[in-house]
């Protein structure tokens, strides 16, 4: 017969909880987090107080209670003085932020660079000297709980090897190591696809909150795609899982993937096939190109229309093969893909209708994405927060 939780394991597992619901719920009184948790108050109380001394979260006043008599207490995660590093690697941008127990940004640093990708060591060299001159910045009681980064490409799980990242022209890369040497803080930097990171922001604290079970897709040069399901984060064996932008689309006389294949759905509607069916040479890259393909449809440009529809089509067959595979509540569009879906949304939609089974697609909701530019920096963070989920007490607060 096997044994049960012990005591400790229970009490590590009451503060891990605790911790999350502030982290994530916000500020909450003693009497709101035992209804949401399940425990009595006197369970509630000596949880606080432990995570109070472990300068994780503080009791004070609420600031605005709009109510008569004495008000209660609430818990407040302590934000300005707890936070972690996050990190995204571009195809062509590195960003780096500050941000605090709770969610909230703290400070942030962006670089961009002209040409497609950056060597692993110098994209590590100006991450890590954001993050030195992010946290110079920071008041000195504030201490680093964590670091997560994001990178576009295939990461091994749970080691972060970037075993291929073709769009910024990485293989077999330990990225996550040298960015770890460079900050010398003794935590390791967590890594992970950046769509997987999406689609758990998101579903933390985006368009997908209490959903458990929906598909994150992330466009630029390419696609990326993360899938929840039953509230988890669906990463198959070796943490390559949710690859859908090299999903076949077009088999037959399909356009060149950087990949080395054709017809993958990121070669058919991502951002370069956008372009090339406009024919649009931009001066700028990224989302600006793409609205400017979008507006230009908008006010009857034939060409971009046509172009934006052909584009439409091919993700709309990625995603009702998405939709039939997985049964999602929703898909939620990230990156450049927002506007894309906005700019076509009747015409994409009614494709999805003509190749999706009818029971499949029923429920599912087509949402664009509510932490927009951030998202998956947020991602980044609820990664690097979960070190301190798994023992909270292991990171004391100075």
């Amino acid at each position: 017969m096997k044994a049960g939780p012990s005591q400790e394991e229970v009490r590590r597992q009451n503060l891990s909880s605790l911790l999350r619901h502030i982290h994530l719920g916000g500020p909450a009184s003693r009497a709101a987090l035992a209804e949401r948790m399940g425990l009595n108050r006197s369970t509630i109380l000596a949880l606080v107080s432990e995570l109070t001394a472990a300068g994780l979260v503080r009791e004070e006043l609420p600031r605005d209670t709009g109510r008569a008599g004495r008000p209660s207490l609430v818990v407040r995660p302590e934000t300005a003085r707890v936070y972690v590093l996050a990190f995204d690697v571009g195809v062509d941008y590195l960003a780096a932020a500050r941000i605090g127990l709770g969610g909230s940004f703290l400070d942030r640093r962006e670089t961009t660079y002209p040409r497609i990708g950056m060597h692993p060591g110098e994209a590590a060299g100006l991450l890590a000297g954001h993050a030195k001159q992010m946290m110079a910045a920071a008041p000195p009681d504030a201490v680093c709980v964590g670091a997560g980064a994001a990178v576009r490409g295939m990461v091994r799980h749970p080691d972060g090897l970037v075993r291929s990242a073709p769009n910024i022209g990485w293989t077999d890369e330990d990225f996550g190591g040298d960015l770890t040497g460079r900050l010398g803080l003794g935590l390791p930097v967590l890594l992970d696809n950046e769509s997987n990171l999406g689609a758990l922001a998101e579903h933390l604290r985006g368009a997908g909150t209490g959903l458990d079970d929906l598909i994150y897709l992330h466009g630029d040069i390419g696609i990326g795609g993360g899938v929840i399901t039953g509230g988890r984060l669906l990463r198959g064996s070796g943490g390559y899982g949710g690859e859908v932008g090299h999903m076949i689309v077009n088999p037959r006389g399909g356009r060149r993937c950087g990949c080395g294949a054709r017809g993958c759905l990121e070669a058919e509607a991502g951002q370069n096939a956008l372009l090339d069916a406009a024919g649009h040479v931009p001066a700028t890259t990224g989302r600006q190109a793409v609205r400017t393909i979008i507006e230009a449809a908008d006010r009857g440009d034939v060409t971009a229309r046509s172009a934006l529809h052909t584009v439409g089509d091919w993700l709309a067959i990625g995603i009702a093969n998405l939709v039939n595979l997985y049964n999602p509540a929703a898909v939620i569009f990230g990156g450049t893909l927002p506007d894309i879906y906005l700019g076509a949304a009747a015409h994409i939609r009614s494709s999805i209708n003509t190749h999706t089974l009818a029971a499949a697609r029923e429920n599912v909701r087509f949402r664009v994405c509510r932490l927009g530019n951030d998202t998956v920096l947020v991602g980044a963070a609820e990664l690097a927060f979960s070190q301190l989920f798994d023992d909270p007490l292991n990171h004391r607060a100075p």
